[in-house]
């Protein structure tokens, strides 16, 4: 599904952090050019 696209990865500290998102969609075959995890208060 996510096969040639490039994702921006942006987690939450208190959810799902960028680097599990980022794994996901590497595993769906997405280029993951950017990873952060930041905290929303």
């Amino acid at each position: 599904m996510l096969q040639g696209k490039k994702v921006i990865a942006v987690g939450e500290r208190d959810g799902i952090s960028g680097p599990a998102i980022a794994a996901c969609a590497k595993a769906a075959g997405a280029e993951v050019v950017f990873v952060a995890t930041e905290c929303f208060v």
